[in-house]
């Protein structure tokens, strides 16, 4: 356990469970909409954020955290009212945030390639105390809105048009299920990386769909993947020089084949016992006649 002892590593295992809690909560309602690669279109557009940042000496999260909010309202726009050229747009959309954020970090006094690359792809040495702050702040906002919401949330979720009817505000709600996305997108960045934060979001809620059959199990099994893999990821880069993100998510994928393989027999087991019920429960009802029985051919 001397990996304790390094202040950094307290602060990359303390964002790493925030980001373990945050990511497979928001992605659970992403999984239910189908909306599962939001989350990467929302990473190229914080590297905007992250570019500016560097550019005007600001701290990289919170910018990102704004542009990305942003970003993530304009695609739900364009998801909600965008038809024939709504593809196009968001194409233009998330290369223009990526092209953005190259461009405005190599213009920064303080930015080059290896910063660009630390918010890619990850990196533990990186997180500082001003990170943790945001980081936590942004985490209570992700939980507070997707657990004393989750009612509302899975409703729109798995039927806007059902939801509407009982009178719920969709809008409102879709456009809070984008920012809360953007947010853990920003959340994560600082070890999963932009580019695979997406995968933290819908790899453990795939996981845990394998084995669970009700939305609340599945709520609670995808976290609990979430901060294992998440932790496991990140004690193991300390030992191994490997980077953190591509651990975390080669874990997560590691567990989803597990469970996978465990749930295929078990799946077979309850469709032979559902299959054994409606035949016991067919020879208990007597059979009825059809009416083609009385007619001669």
């Amino acid at each position: 356990m001397e990996f304790l002892n390094d202040a950094f590593m307290q602060r990359a295992l303390l964002a790493a469970l925030l980001i373990g809690i945050t990511a497979p909560a928001v992605g659970v309602y992403l999984v239910q909409r189908r909306q599962a690669l939001m989350g990467d279109g929302i990473g190229h557009v914080a590297m905007t954020g992250v570019g500016l940042g560097f550019l005007m000496s600001a701290n990289p999260v919170w910018m990102a955290t704004l542009v990305a909010v942003v970003g993530s309202v304009v695609m739900e726009l364009i998801r909600a009212y965008g038809k024939t050229r709504g593809d196009m747009a968001l194409a233009l959309l998330f290369y223009g945030g990526m092209a953005g954020g190259v461009m405005l970090i190599n213009l920064s006094d303080t930015g080059s390639n290896a910063n660009l690359t630390s918010y890619l792809f990850g990196s533990l040495t990186t997180v500082s105390p001003e990170d943790i702050t945001a980081i936590g702040i942004l985490a209570g906002f992700v939980v507070l809105v997707t657990v004393g919401l989750r009612r509302q949330l899975f409703a729109v979720s798995q039927d806007e048009e059902f939801a509407r009817v009982t009178g719920l505000p969709v809008r409102a709600l879709n456009l809070l299920i984008a920012v809360t996305a953007a947010v853990t997108v920003t959340v994560a960045m600082r070890v999963v990386g932009l580019l695979l934060v997406s995968a933290l979001m819908v790899v453990p809620v795939a996981a845990a769909q394998s084995l669970s059959r009700s939305f609340r199990t599945t709520f609670a099994l995808a976290v609990l993947i979430g901060v294992t893999v998440t932790l496991s990821g990140t004690v193991t880069t300390y030992y191994v020089d490997a980077p953190p993100g591509a651990t975390i998510v080669l874990y997560a994928i590691a567990v989803f084949i597990l469970l996978t393989l465990l749930a295929t027999p078990l799946a077979k087991r309850r469709a032979r016992a559902a299959e054994a019920a409606t035949k016991a429960c067919d020879a208990k009802v007597p059979a009825t006649r059809r009416p083609t029985d009385d007619v001669k051919v």
